[in-house]
């Protein structure tokens, strides 16, 4: 009796040890599973809409609208290993650049103009009257005092993308909640500090709505810039291709547009909810409450 009493414990424990072995591969599988629907949920439309692309343009014999299957096989001669590929890395170190300089450029100004009442205040009507401004018109500008190099493109990027996140960073920032900055104040923290630590991360949210939108812009203003007095790029590419008749490689650089433009979407979408997984998951208790 004593050694059946003995062994049960020794069992009991070999079952709780083993059950986490068991029960950890079952939720990576449901995790996998949840991700791979929702990836399928997003994708089925996109799907369809390319097959029926496809589908309706495959006996086309328009100029055009040439079929789905020869802009493919253009973009794959042009893009991807062919002579196109100096356009795209051409724009896309203007992108990067320019985004680069009016993300940091926007937070910067608008935790500086959030710590300034009086300069806020004094600046507001400005700021919007600038975020207002429809930026190709500055394009002739631009050019006659950066001329028509990279410099010019990136800072019509840089000019036209700064001002969402400029905004946002200001509006999440004076939207913070006045016991948190008390309690700071409270704990001896220096001004800077209190920026850092307690403003900015509650403004996160809506500083990050703001770099999505100035992600937007940019690639507008990518495009825009390479319209006007450029040789090169994937404006140029596409707009020198339509007054050469060549409609094959217009569209090639219309799909490789919205293939970079799916691109930063997606990498934005990867980092922001990387970056805000305690808001995103704040969000998720409360709605399960």
């Amino acid at each position: 009796m004593r050694g059946e009493a003995d062994a049960e414990p020794g069992a009991g424990r070999a079952r709780a040890g083993t059950a986490p072995a068991s029960t950890a591969p079952a939720s990576t599988v449901r995790a996998a599973s949840r991700v791979a629907g929702r990836a399928a949920t997003r994708a089925w439309l996109f799907a369809a809409l390319i097959g029926a692309w496809w589908a309706w343009s495959a006996g086309s014999t328009s100029v055009y609208f040439p079929p789905l299957a020869k802009i493919v096989r253009t973009l794959w001669a042009q893009w991807a290993v062919g002579p196109a590929r100096a356009q795209l890395g051409s724009s896309l170190e203007h992108l990067v650049l320019g985004y680069a300089i009016a993300g940091l450029a926007g937070i910067g100004i608008g935790a500086l103009l959030w710590s300034l009442r009086y300069l806020r205040e004094a600046t507001s009507p400005y700021l919007y009257f600038l975020y207002v401004l429809p930026a190709p018109v500055l394009v002739p500008a631009v050019i006659t005092v950066f001329g028509i190099g990279a410099a010019m493109k990136v800072v019509i990027i840089a000019f036209a993308a700064v001002w969402p996140t400029l905004l946002n960073t200001l509006d999440g920032m004076r939207g913070v909640d006045a016991v948190k900055l008390d309690t700071a104040r409270a704990l001896g923290m220096s001004g800077a500090r209190r920026t850092l630590a307690v403003v900015l991360p509650a403004a996160a949210p809506q500083v990050v709505a703001g770099l999505r939108n100035s992600l937007q812009v940019s690639i507008i203003l990518m495009v825009v810039s390479e319209w006007v007095a450029s040789t090169g790029g994937i404006g140029y590419y596409i707009v020198t291709a339509q007054e050469s008749f060549d409609y094959l490689g217009m569209w090639s650089g219309i799909l490789m547009l919205a293939i970079v433009g799916g691109a930063a979407n997606l990498l934005f979408v990867l980092a922001e909810n990387r970056l805000l997984y305690w808001h995103y998951g704040a969000r998720a208790v409360e709605g399960r409450a």
